[in-house]
């Protein structure tokens, strides 16, 4: 059986990682399939998480706030089938977003979610506010050696699933390091910090005898971040959503666009597909490349790309039910949630945005309008006077 190694380098902007300019990632898609438009189902870690590890939607897996709910019982995650068949099953998480309390360690024969409090000793994982709480996180390097410590310790032969999750690209853009690739901001230092550690991930995967051709990789991000014009499409601060902390509240694809990449045996090498794919396909593929039986799940196997290298493009859900959190504080009290669906096919992309609970309903053109500055009004609010 392939060992499994699931790699979520957290708050990546797909722009970013497709640069060319981080070693690690480069060197993954040069033995990989690289999606380049890849979409996620929410812009927060827990909910966004959830859908990959179940390959559903944020309604099948009920995980829809920040603070708010836990994993369904009954919804089977990627861990515990992975552990059925016989694998050994690790994770290492770095961030409040992903502690144990949201039901995400479920499968997990190892499940390492210890973080700092936060610098006034409260706990992290009680703050609402998405950008306060990367303040509490654990560093790359220490992800890394606790990853490496726990597949060190497992019987030759026995095969795992390792979940390794990097959270230094969230705010506050403080990069402990500087390792040499050029850079525009401190958020790209974080990215490139992450970077370095990734490489020395699979640096010590391999001391450890265990060859990344044999081994089926995924990585991905599970949203973006929106740094307040730091980018042509950002649209928080004072580009006219004061409330967007780096993500969280909208929709455009600034956070929704992620990086996806996989690798392994009988998937093709420097491959790059431009047809659209969810986060929610990721569980499907990895059962599909080790010829397990499939879960229930919205998304499905990205196996149809791996053999011509195209496919069809699949429409690509996205919520966010977390305005109601930030509206809860009285600062922005006309906050509502979000869904969107972003449509891709041939030449032509298109996202429709609507308010939930309202007739507000927008039309986006991704071709013509890329930044997502003129949505189209499709239904008129209700006249109020």
């Amino acid at each position: 059986m392939n060992n499994v190694l699931l790699i979520s380098l957290d708050t990546l902007r797909a722009d970013v990682a497709y640069s060319g300019r981080f070693p690690g990632i480069e060197y993954l898609r040069s033995r990989g399939v690289t999606f380049d438009q890849a979409i996620s189902s929410a812009p927060l870690t827990p909910i966004s998480h959830a859908s990959v590890f179940t390959g559903l939607q944020p309604s099948g897996h009920g995980i829809r706030h920040l603070l708010r709910e836990q994993l369904e019982p009954h919804v089977p995650t990627l861990a515990q089938r992975l552990k059925e068949t016989g694998y050994a099953t690790g994770a290492v998480v770095s961030c409040p977003g992903l502690n144990q309390w949201y039901g995400l360690d479920r499968g997990f024969d190892f499940y390492d979610d210890e973080i700092p409090r936060l610098p006034d000793g409260s706990d992290p994982l009680t703050v609402g506010d998405v950008k306060m709480r990367g303040l509490a996180l654990k560093r790359a390097p220490l992800v890394v050696d606790r990853a490496v410590e726990w597949v060190s310790t497992l019987e030759p032969g026995q095969p795992f699933f390792l979940f390794a999750h990097f959270f230094d690209a969230h705010w506050p853009y403080e990069p402990p390091e500087d390792f040499g690739v050029p850079v525009d901001n401190p958020y790209e230092g974080e990215v490139a910090y992450s970077d370095h550690y990734l490489q020395q991930l699979f640096t010590c995967f391999k001391e450890l005898g265990h060859s990344l051709d044999d081994t089926v990789v995924v990585l991905f991000s599970d949203h973006g971040e929106d740094l307040a014009g730091w980018y042509p499409n950002d649209h928080s601060g004072k580009l006219g959503h004061p409330y967007e902390e780096g993500h969280g509240c909208l929709l455009f694809d600034t956070t929704q666009h992620v990086p996806l990449i996989v690798s392994g045996p009988e998937v093709p090498r420097g491959v790059e597909v431009t047809s659209q794919v969810r986060l929610v396909d990721i569980a499907p593929t990895v059962l599909d490349l080790l010829k397990l039986p499939e879960m229930k799940a919205d998304g499905a196997s990205l196996s149809e790309f791996f053999a011509t290298g195209t496919g069809h493009s699949r429409p690509a859900y996205s919520e966010t039910y977390y305005p109601e959190e930030r509206r809860a504080s009285g600062e922005y009290p006309d906050l509502v949630p979000l869904k969107a669906v972003r449509l891709s096919r041939d030449e032509n992309r298109q996202k429709v945005i609507w308010t939930v609970g309202s007739e507000t309903v927008e039309l986006y053109d991704l071709v013509a309008d890329p930044l997502e500055q003129n949505g189209t009004p499709l239904v008129q609010p209700p006249r109020t006077e």
